[in-house]
């Protein structure tokens, strides 16, 4: 009985190993992806399948530059990561001048829907404020809050709620309509 078992296991082994065989993808494979791009090593090396994103475009700058910072709870002051990533912003607007942009200033659900539509507000503001200390023109930007109206993730963990207290830059070529 157990040299059937060994018998089978091996008549197994021997089917699985001539099915990989018979289903190589190679050809299908290199019809279907492009060729990557070679890697160098360095940290700035283009993502594969980013190779032909245009500087100044809105995809540069999302993937380039970043458009979103983060808040401690029930706090409006900027820290040193999202005045990184606001400095990168500012350098980039101010090298692509005809880029409009809309500071979306966001909450979570630590207090009223009035307190948090005001925090909001004062986020969006406060990132505004900076890039204009920085030489991007406020005539270019507009801030509005949304308190815990667009929430990210519903969540109760206080790891998870930092994705809500945020400020997102969205690009735009004109005004949104009021």
């Amino acid at each position: 009985m157990s040299a059937m078992i060994g018998y089978a296991k091996r008549l197994a082994g021997a089917a699985m190993l001539l099915a990989l065989v018979a289903c190589s993808t190679t050809e299908v494979a290199s019809l279907e992806e492009p060729a990557a791009t070679p890697m160098t090593g360095q940290t700035n090396d283009t993502a594969p399948g980013f190779e032909s994103v245009a500087p100044g475009s809105e995809e540069d700058f999302i993937l380039n530059v970043g458009r979103r910072i983060y808040f401690k709870q029930d706090s409006a002051a900027l820290d040193s990561v999202a005045m990184a990533t606001l400095d990168n912003q500012a350098a980039w607007l101010n090298k692509n001048p005809t880029w409009l942009l809309k500071l979306q200033g966001f909450a979570d659900d630590s207090g009223s829907a009035s307190q948090m539509q005001t925090l909001s507000q004062k986020r969006a503001d406060a990132a505004m404020a900076y890039l204009t200390s920085k030489g991007v023109d406020p005539k270019r930007m507009w801030a509005k809050g949304y308190g815990n109206d667009r929430e990210v993730r519903d969540c109760t963990e206080r790891s998870c709620k930092v994705q809500n207290r945020r400020v997102v830059t969205n690009l735009r070529t004109q005004p949104d309509a009021v």
